[in-house]
């Protein structure tokens, strides 16, 4: 296989086959019209990416308010189920960026 090939053509090509099985691309936000309401969002996971959906993450939250604002909306789970959407969801690439703030982790919003 000594054909090199190009990063973008490759991530063009992944966009037109995710158009055409999923009806999305990568890179790109929600519509506008996408349901903000919290029945849209399931699990845990769900309740994180509510939270990033409502601005709940535009200013840095600690572990407890993410917790706290998560049961305000409906989501009661276990702190380890919180823990790893939150964990997830901060990675490279993932629509949240977690800070040491005096050794504890904050999450806000990726710019």
């Amino acid at each position: 296989m000594g054909k090199n090939i190009d990063p973008e053509d490759l991530l063009r090509r992944v966009e037109i086959l995710e158009r055409a099985v999923l009806g999305t691309a990568t890179g790109r936000k929600p519509k506008a019209s996408a349901p903000s309401n919290a029945e849209a969002f399931d699990g845990a996971t769900g309740g994180v990416r509510f939270l990033i959906a409502k601005g709940f993450f535009n200013s840095r939250r600690s572990f407890a308010e993410v917790e706290k604002a998560m049961q305000d909306n409906g989501y009661h789970y276990s702190k380890q189920a919180v823990q790893m959407p939150l964990g997830r969801l901060s990675t490279v690439g993932g629509p949240l960026v977690a800070l040491k703030n005096k050794g504890k982790n904050v999450y806000v919003k990726r710019k």
